[in-house]
C-alpha cells in the first residue's frame, strides 16, 4: 500500500426526516453552535473544536429500533456522551426532548433515543 494521504475526520452525519429539527434537539442537548445551515443540512460545531455533528434530511428515513430484533431497522451509529453527573445529564436530556430507552444494559450508562430514534449513551 502506498503512503497514506493526510485525512481528518471532520464530522459525523445523522440522517433525519428534518435536519433542522434534529439539529435543534442536539443544539439544546449539547449547547453547540450552528456553523452551517442550508436547506436539508445543518452542522453543529463543538466549542473546543474537533469533529462536528451534522444532520441531513433524508426523505426515505426509517426510524431505527433499539435494541433491534430480527427484521427491525437497525441503528447504523450511536453517540457516546461523557458526563460528570449521570442523573443531572439524564434529566437535561429528557428536558431537551430525549426519551429514555426501555432497555438499559449497564448501571453506569443511560441509553436515550433522540426525537428521530437515534440512540445515544450518557456515561460517567
Amino acid at each position: 500500500m502506498s503512503e497514506r494521504p493526510h485525512m481528518t475526520l471532520s464530522g459525523i452525519v445523522l440522517d433525519a426526516p428534518d435536519a433542522q429539527e434534529l439539529a435543534a434537539f442536539y443544539q439544546r442537548l449539547l449547547g453547540w453552535s450552528v456553523v452551517q445551515d442550508e436547506p436539508g443540512w445543518v452542522k453543529l460545531g463543538a466549542p473546543n473544536g474537533g469533529p462536528g455533528l451534522s444532520f441531513q434530511t433524508e426523505s426515505a428515513y426509517v426510524r431505527p429500533v433499539w435494541p433491534a430484533g430480527p427484521g427491525d431497522q437497525q441503528m447504523s451509529v450511536h453517540l457516546d456522551i461523557e458526563v460528570e453527573d449521570l442523573e443531572a445529564a439524564s434529566a437535561h436530556a429528557e428536558k431537551a426532548g430525549a426519551t429514555r430507552a426501555d432497555f438499559q444494559p449497564q448501571d453506569d450508562v443511560r441509553v436515550y433515543l433522540d426525537p428521530d430514534g437515534h440512540p445515544f449513551c450518557l456515561f460517567l
